[in-house]
């Protein structure tokens, strides 16, 4: 018996990040912890702006995309509990956001309990909240990456699921770290989402536990190819 695995994805942009999803877990089957064979289905792409290209490469892979003008809400609730009702009518079972401009309030989490996970570019909790590579850079660090986390109702501040560093390279500037550390999250992203969707992962308040055969494969990967 194989089961399906829906995801539906709040974007914003260019989509690079639901490109990776759609590339690597999109209509994929995968071995769940049970035994069982787990289909990862991306059901529905929703944008809060109309000429989002994400928008197109939803529909080149033919999953439904929509576009939902916050302007005709009165408040940040209604639009949210709007985009919650699409999201339930289609069954998701886990909301990613990818590259997603909007804080999500307590009413759309309440809607989707642990089930929402976004994608940040550095090693949170360092730098949260919006230029994440230039506050990387500003601030002088080494290091810095990308954060696959939870979201819960602060700004950043849910538990992390995967992490992978990025080395800062001496004349790096905003925009070269930025592009290394989105080659990583195309990596992260997608693995989190099979992880979620095969049992891998369980969420115990602040703490993210990875079963250790996949936690061994997670480290792994990241362990070949630290720098870039």
């Amino acid at each position: 018996m194989r089961k399906e695995f829906k995801v539906g994805v709040l974007v914003s942009g260019r989509g690079s990040n639901l490109q990776a999803l759609i590339d690597k877990v999109h209509n994929k089957t995968f071995k769940h912890v049970n035994s069982q064979r787990v289909k990862i289905s991306v059901v529905v792409v929703i944008s809060d702006r109309e000429k989002a290209y994400a928008l197109e490469r939803a529909r080149k892979a033919g999953i439904e995309a929509l576009w939902m003008n916050p302007k005709i809400f009165e408040t940040r609730e209604d639009y949210d509990l709007a985009v919650a009702e699409k999201l339930k009518k289609r069954k998701v079972d886990l909301v990613v956001l990818a590259g997603y401009m909007r804080i999500v309030s307590p009413a759309f989490l309440k809607e989707f309990p642990d089930a929402v996970i976004n994608i940040h570019p550095a090693l949170l909790p360092a730098f949260p909240g919006l230029h994440g590579q230039r506050q990387a850079i500003e601030y002088g660090v080494r290091v810095s990456g990308c954060t696959v986390h939870f979201v819960d109702e602060g700004v950043d501040t849910g538990p992390p699921i995967i992490q992978v560093p990025v080395q800062v390279k001496n004349g790096d500037d905003e925009d070269s770290l930025a592009r290394r550390i989105l080659k990583r999250e195309h990596q992260a992203l997608p693995k989190a989402v099979k992880l979620i969707a095969t049992g891998r992962v369980k969420k115990m308040g602040r703490k993210v536990i990875v079963l250790e055969s996949a936690l061994k494969e997670k480290l792994r990967d990241v362990a070949t190819s630290l720098w870039i």
